[in-house]
């Protein structure tokens, strides 16, 4: 178990909610189908100046607010973003930036797993705080789907938005408190294929021509077989991460799961049991966020009052390669 407590949460939605019967003509459907097929009503669409860094710079002031803290009070900020918003310098430092630290020297430094960016870089930081290399964290997940989406392929298209949220962490002293009891984290390589975003980096250059590029720069995504996935390796990774804090399926309090789709969450629901009530659920206002999923689900969670002290909360969730991640955190 390590110490620590959720001090700040803030989450940033584009000014333009785009509802789903702007994208039937999209997909030369009649009006309505889209919300018919994938469960989704609004999804936010970032303007030309809500870039990654400056949404997941709002919402980072909006948890340092919560917070209390001044930008100055950090150790550490991580970037935890699904795709960067330029490959360099990572996102991170033009969050730091953008807070007004440039000149501060706090370190700031990337993370990424796609959608699984955040509680991998909650693990960064409850290592950091056990090794007592920093004691006030800033965690910024960021990203925009549309920048990447494939409009001839609908299933992957429809489902996704735009969106950024934060959460500053401090580092606790009771083992009996707040903190993070557990976590796991698996990957399987053999999937490496049903979700890729390929240009970006070092493997379609501008010598392979802008046709290549422009190509690559398209999401893919075998959205049944990521779906397959999950369900092969989740029960037991669950199951296991639950047992050693102490916890069952039915007996944790709240369950957080990225905002994958709505099969997904229904898949969720069948596979805690329980009260389906439990289920965290913004998916038809926000779709799909990527790695700002999972922390817009958490602080939403957090404004409706069910992050009350002592409770019990499971993150969960698959990603691209494909990975799968669990952890239980006590508020």
């Amino acid at each position: 178990m390590t110490p620590m407590t959720l001090t700040g949460f803030g989450a940033f939605a584009p000014r333009d909610q785009r509802p789903s019967t702007a994208l039937d003509p999209l997909f030369s459907q009649s009006e309505g189908w889209t919300e018919a097929q994938f469960g989704i009503a609004s999804r936010g669409v970032a303007g030309p100046d809500e870039t990654t860094s400056a949404m997941g710079a709002e919402a980072a002031r909006r948890a340092l607010a919560m917070a209390g803290w001044a930008p100055e009070d950090l150790d550490i900020i991580i970037g935890a973003c699904g795709v960067m918003e330029q490959p360099i310098p990572g996102t991170s430092v033009l969050i730091q930036q953008a807070l007004g630290l440039g000149k501060s020297g706090v370190w700031a430094f990337d993370v990424n797993q796609t959608c699984l960016s955040f509680v991998t870089a909650l693990d960064v930081v409850a290592m950091g705080f056990e090794t007592g290399r920093f004691r006030r964290a800033l965690v910024v997940s960021s990203d925009i789907a549309s920048a990447g989406l494939d409009w001839n392929a609908p299933h992957a298209a429809a489902i996704f938005g735009d969106g950024a949220a934060a959460v500053c962490i401090e580092a606790g002293t009771d083992r009996d408190g707040p903190g993070l009891l557990a976590r796991g984290f698996e990957t399987y390589g053999d999937g490496k294929d049903l979700a890729t975003l390929r240009s970006g980096g070092t493997r379609i250059r501008i010598e392979d021509g802008l046709e290549a590029l422009a190509e690559g720069a398209r999401f893919h995504m075998d959205a049944f077989g990521i779906f397959k996935a999950a369900a092969r390796c989740l029960p037991d990774l669950i199951d296991r991460v639950l047992g050693e804090a102490g916890l069952t399926r039915e007996t944790v309090d709240v369950i957080i799961p990225h905002q994958a789709s709505k099969p997904g969450l229904e898949h969720v629901r069948r596979l805690m049991g329980g009260d389906p009530a439990r289920v965290v659920d913004i998916f038809a206002t926000r779709g799909n966020q990527i790695a700002a999923s999972l922390p817009t689900a958490l602080a939403q969670a957090q404004a409706d009052g069910r992050l009350a002290p002592g409770k019990t909360v499971l993150l969960l969730g698959t990603a691209a390669g494909v990975s799968a991640a669990a952890m239980v955190i006590r508020t």
